[in-house]
């Protein structure tokens, strides 16, 4: 008892007398003494959002503890500390929640603490027959799982796991899946290939389905399940075992071959069915009924003995009608005969008008009992009809079939019933109208004779800078544009989309490449294109309207062309020459002629979009150059070249006791001590280095701490360059970590190869704002530094400023 009680006080005050002892170990700065500390027993004291501190002195992060178990203020955890170069103060490295053993005062071994069993919920990532993994971290063998369970990529499984220490890895020690529950004669509803659905909601693997011997599901086969709760694609069950149902005389227990169903569906013995079965469109909750006539136009007596259905529904929305006031088919049909006039050789077309006969009747059929199968012994004689009424009640949505069978003596007639369901929600959804594509593009008159008024010579374009214009045109080959118009096979005009790319054919394969690429921006351009649009006069423009052009539908840009066309009554068309000036929203400002712009009173024109080749020049332009670079872009041999980094890499630990002692070099004046002017990129010398807002690392070391080891490897070899003129090629998904990795090669390269001049070249102007962003806030690249080159279609609000 003492020692229960010592042992509770001394986890009460521990907040108290730990901060002192970190004080009194972490911050002694003893000569010999190392950076990197293993403490146990600490104390969480500060928790926000992804971050904490342990005794008011470690920092770390959500992504520090191991296995995610979630912290709270007051937990005593196990950690590995590490000083931190830039700051000097202290952060973990790994942190371990410590177990709540009483019996030993809290003193848990960490081995004993990661072999203890935790749980886990996620789907099944992957599985080759001997293991796999769950949400792509968690392994388990195949002597984990639960027995009789074959799992399947897309299972969502719960799991007992633990911490291999030696390898740091989570390991599953059982498995079993989420949720599985059995369902019973339900029908194969479709197959394809070695895949299937069963009731089209339960997802069938051939690969991982545990079947009888000798069975294999077809389509139709009334079957029994075990199904575990899985993610493929549209359907949220797997049937892990399955099994066909019992065989049975009743033809509502076995699917119905074609030749089966077509043989129960003739008339037989002389008897006459009605062949009517359609129910027609009904909404949720409403209820139709069909009589079927039975007609004996035989000279013997047939017995009726049973009536049911073969259970293609399963929700079961037919059903017999059977009147409370009624006692028998035959009295059913008496009643029926008295209410009809028609003569006997109007009866046949009288069951196509279902709905006048059964007018009466569904006011009854509310108030009358439903059944799904119905047992009575009745004769037909000669001569005789008999009616069967069968009600719908509409419950599931879509369409849906169900096979009435009427049994007699000596055989069985079968009738196909089909409904089709609709709700209110989907009436609503409904179009008013019929779908069809809006045709913006002018009427095509050819007229007489064409006038083009061009606008100012002093264009929009550029207004601020005055250069040289160098370009070539590149025009698309008229061949390739007849063709493209003609839905021909574009290999016969440029045979070279066949090959294989080599060197010889590069350059026309990507030139005809890129030629389809504009003939296709035009055509999708031209879709655009506005008939008798109205215009707005300002006092300097002309405002145009133009539907979706905040979503890039179509894309213009400050500076392209827009063709304004007013047909005339004698066959003369005017086109006004037009150029985008501003765009603000959808609102485009168009510079046209003087004359025009005073003369214009409104009447409506016709828009026609030009597309801007300036891109695709460009692009044509640096194919062009490309013939200089062969050996780069189809290399014969690799000859390594004496690595342009010859600095030996501090190693991470190296680098954390560097930190301390002041072994860092500081900063004088924004330069780094110990490098000289000389030294610096020539390209900074007009700025005098300007300062940075941190101290720039010693030459070997990182200036991101924090990249992982591939990274680091990738920084290190794309400053070598040990197989220059060849391009190092940065590839990963999202989120590896990409971007850092150039910065971090980007500031190495910027202040410890001062011969070196850095372009970043972008597809797009948000990656290369984010490139600068990136670099500004490092802290370590003054913004004097920088230069970023904006496209001169690009207006001044969507410049990120820092």
């Amino acid at each position: 008892m003492l020692a229960a009680v010592r042992c509770v006080l001394s986890k009460l005050i521990s907040p108290l007398w730990r901060t002192v002892e970190v004080e009194g170990d972490i911050f002694s700065s003893e000569p010999g003494s190392t950076d990197i500390r293993h403490l146990r027993g600490r104390v969480v004291t500060q928790l926000c959002l992804d971050y904490g501190m342990i005794d008011d002195a470690i920092y770390f992060t959500s992504g520090e503890v191991l296995g995610g178990v979630p912290l709270k203020e007051g937990d005593l955890v196990n950690c590995i500390a590490v000083r931190d170069g830039a700051q000097g103060g202290w952060k973990a490295l790994r942190v371990e929640k410590s177990a709540d053993a009483w019996e030993d005062g809290g003193k848990t071994s960490l081995e004993a603490e990661n072999l203890q069993l935790r749980p886990l919920i996620g789907t099944v990532t992957s599985f080759d027959g001997d293991g796999g993994y769950i949400n792509q971290t968690t392994y388990f063998p195949r002597h984990s799982l639960w027995e009789g369970y074959e799992p399947m990529k897309g299972d969502w499984v719960q799991a007992k796991y633990f911490i291999n220490p030696n390898q740091w890895t989570t390991q599953a020690h059982s498995v079993v899946p989420l949720r599985y529950c059995r369902l019973d004669q339900v029908r194969v509803t479709s197959t394809y290939g070695r895949n299937g659905v069963v009731d089209n909601s339960v997802f069938f693997s051939l690969d991982s389905l545990l079947l009888p011997a000798h069975y294999q599901p077809l389509l139709g086969d009334l079957v029994n399940l075990v199904m575990v709760e899985c993610r493929q694609s549209f359907y949220s069950w797997r049937a892990l075992c399955l099994a066909p149902c019992s065989q049975s005389t009743s033809l509502s227990a076995t699917p119905l071959q074609e030749a089966e169903l077509k043989s129960i569906l003739e008339n037989k013995g002389g008897l006459n069915v009605t062949d009517y079965g359609q129910f027609g469109d009904l909404m949720i909750g409403e209820i139709r009924e069909l009589v079927f006539w039975i007609q004996n136009k035989g000279s013997e007596t047939h017995k009726l003995t049973c009536c049911d259905f073969a259970g293609w529904d399963s929700e079961e929305q037919f059903m017999l009608v059977i009147d409370k006031g009624s006692t028998s088919l035959r009295q059913k049909g008496e009643q029926l005969q008295e209410n009809s006039s028609e003569s006997s050789e109007k009866q046949e077309r009288e069951v196509k008008d279902v709905d006048k006969e059964n007018g009466d009747m569904l006011k009854v059929t509310i108030q009358s009992a439903g059944l799904r199968r119905r047992e009575s012994e009745v004769d037909i004689l000669p001569g005789e009809r008999l009616p069967v009424v069968v009600a719908c009640r509409a419950k599931s949505l879509g369409a849906c079939a169900e096979l009435l069978l009427l049994r007699f003596s000596c055989f069985t007639i079968g009738r196909c019933l089909e409904v089709t369901v609709h709700s209110e929600e989907e009436t609503a959804l409904q179009p008013t109208v019929p779908y069809t594509p809006v045709d913006y593009r002018p009427v095509s008159v050819t007229p007489f004779h064409v006038i083009t008024v061009a606008a100012p010579n002093e264009t929009p374009r550029l207004p601020k800078r005055r250069l040289p214009h160098f370009l070539p045109s590149y025009p698309v080959p008229q061949a390739l544009r007849n063709c493209v118009e003609a839905q021909s096979d574009v290999l016969v005009v440029q045979p070279c989309l066949g090959e294989a790319l080599s060197p010889s054919n590069m350059h026309s394969r990507f030139s005809a490449l890129l030629w389809l690429e504009e003939l296709h921006a035009e055509k999708e351009l031209r879709e655009f294109s506005i008939s008798g649009a109205l215009l707005r006069k300002g006092a300097v423009y002309l405002h145009l309207q133009v539907l979706g052009l905040a979503e890039g539908r179509p894309n213009l840009n400050i500076g392209d062309r827009v063709v304004l066309k007013k047909p005339q009554s004698d066959g003369v068309l005017l086109e006004y020459i037009s150029y985008v000036t501003e765009i603000n929203d959808e609102d485009v400002s168009l510079k046209v002629n003087s004359d025009f712009q005073h003369s214009y009173l409104g009447e409506p024109l016709d828009v026609e979009f030009s597309y801007n080749r300036l891109t695709m020049r460009r692009c044509h332009s640096a194919l062009d150059q490309t013939k200089h670079f062969g050996e780069i872009l189809f290399p014969s041999r690799v000859t390594p070249q004496t690595p342009r980094w010859t600095g030996k890499w501090i190693d991470d630990l190296d680098q954390n006791k560097m930190v301390e002692g002041n072994k860092v070099p500081a900063t004088e004046n924004g330069k780094v001590a110990g490098i000289t002017t000389d030294m610096m990129s020539k390209a900074t010398q007009t700025k005098d280095c300007a300062p940075t807002s941190k101290p720039i690392p010693s030459k070997g070391h990182f200036f991101n701490p924090d990249l992982n080891p591939p990274q680091k490897e990738a920084v290190k070899r794309i400053l070598a360059g040990a197989c220059r003129p060849i391009p190092y090629v940065l590839f990963g998904p999202p989120g590896t970590g990409k971007t850092i990795t150039i910065i971090e090669a980007i500031l190495q390269v910027y202040y410890f190869m001062p011969s070196s001049r850095v372009l970043v070249c972008t597809p797009s102007n948000s990656a290369a704002d984010l490139i600068c962003i990136r670099l500004h806030y490092s802290g370590f690249m003054h913004d004097a530094n920088l230069a970023r080159v904006n496209a001169s279609c690009r207006q001044n609000e969507s410049i990120q400023r820092c």
